[in-house]
């Protein structure tokens, strides 16, 4: 298997903890360990007093598949796989598709969506999401046309990184409609679930919606607990999540034992800490919102509908490279290009989940004042 390099990863690697602020990141405010344990139910706060460090079950622990499961509809315990998030999509990939498969995969993608059928020897066809008229769109046909005898696969996700693009329920129903009629699997990368600006805009996680539908969500952007790293897949083909299993014992093993404890008291308590992320996100893309309509000179703003992120477009002669080069530089301060995503145009991303995203924000004021 012959990887590129993961461009945003990179990036990121270079910058995130070298700069005083960030702009672009895609999570939300992470919780402090005392935080976390203050959200603990009896149980919850049993189960970390007693923890042994020892190895877990490699589909993770019971009580936590059970409490993902409740997530869901259609998905009970026995339908899910506890895992890494990226290590979900490395699994999944490599156990769907096979060399000459063709997938069609929303683009701008997470790259490894991308990037690993590629390196599987599939054909890679790119499904876009396009700007227009200060909001993203999806073609339907265009979708329908990228499907040949070849193609195995539908990568999507929604809501989408980077541009907060939610389909309508007619979209979505659209979709499913296609992958039936081809037998398509459906990979949907669902990381930004439950984080819509309006609530009532919630699509159905796709396992729960497609008897082909693999959903990978996890705990590291609206639930505020990246550090934990976990994450799940969840199908209801029992044959396909028996696979993913066996994929497992090739990369992980199993999880972290301190992790999935926390996972479980997180989970419980779901509601909270969904409900604080999504004020944290509601707050900050109204303050971009305005400051991107004070400076029509140099920006164009495309409203997100849903997720911790936005994607505006930078409206100046310059790269947009250049440009974040250019404010880390002076300001200390790290915008992602989206060239980092392979993205047409001059966008960049900005990350609308941190609490101190005011501050980052002036400080990218600072810079266009000088």
């Amino acid at each position: 298997m012959q990887l590129n390099d993961f461009k945003l990863e990179r990036y990121f690697a270079k910058y995130e903890f070298n700069v005083e602020y960030l702009l672009s990141p895609s999570d939300c405010e992470s919780l402090s360990l005392p935080e976390l344990l203050e959200y603990a139910d009896p149980d919850g706060k049993e189960l970390w007093a007693n923890l042994k460090l020892g190895y877990t079950e490699s589909k993770g622990h019971p009580a936590l598949r059970e409490e993902i499961a409740r997530l869901y509809r259609e998905i009970s315990a026995e339908d899910v796989l506890v895992l890494t998030p990226e290590e979900g999509i490395f699994i999944a990939l490599n156990t769907i598709l096979r060399p000459g498969d063709s997938a069609v995969v929303v683009d701008p993608a997470y790259q490894s969506l991308q990037e690993i059928p590629r390196s599987l020897g599939c054909k890679v066809t790119p499904w876009p999401i396009v700007a227009g008229n200060g909001q993203w769109t999806l073609d339907l046909n265009r979708l329908e046309d990228s499907i040949d005898n070849r193609t195995r696969l539908l990568a999507i996700n929604f809501p989408h990184n980077p541009t907060g693009f939610l389909p309508s329920r007619e979209l979505f129903a659209g979709i499913l409609d296609l992958v039936r009629r081809h037998d398509l699997y459906l990979l949907s990368d669902e990381m930004y679930w439950l984080s819509e600006h309006h609530p009532a805009d919630r699509l159905p996680a796709v396992a729960d919606a497609y008897e082909k539908g693999v959903s990978l969500f996890g705990l590291s952007k609206t639930f505020g607990l990246p550090g934990l790293r976990i994450g799940w897949l969840a199908t209801r083909g029992q044959a396909l999540m028996d696979r993913f299993a066996s994929m497992k014992d090739y990369t992980t093993i199993c999880g972290s034992a301190p992790s999935e404890v926390l996972a479980i008291i997180g989970l419980r308590a779901k509601e909270r800490l969904i409900a604080r992320s999504r004020e944290i996100i509601l707050r900050n893309r109204d303050l971009a919102e305005q400051f991107f309509a004070e400076h029509p000179e140099s920006f164009r703003w495309f409203a997100p509908q849903a997720g911790s992120t936005a994607f505006p477009e930078l409206t100046r002669a310059v790269p947009v490279e250049a440009f974040c080069e250019d404010v880390v530089l002076t300001k200390n301060l790290m915008i992602l290009p989206g060239t980092v995503f392979d993205a047409p145009g001059n966008h960049f991303r900005v990350g609308l989940g941190r609490q101190n995203f005011p501050q980052a924000l002036a400080r990218l004021g600072e810079y266009l004042r000088g």
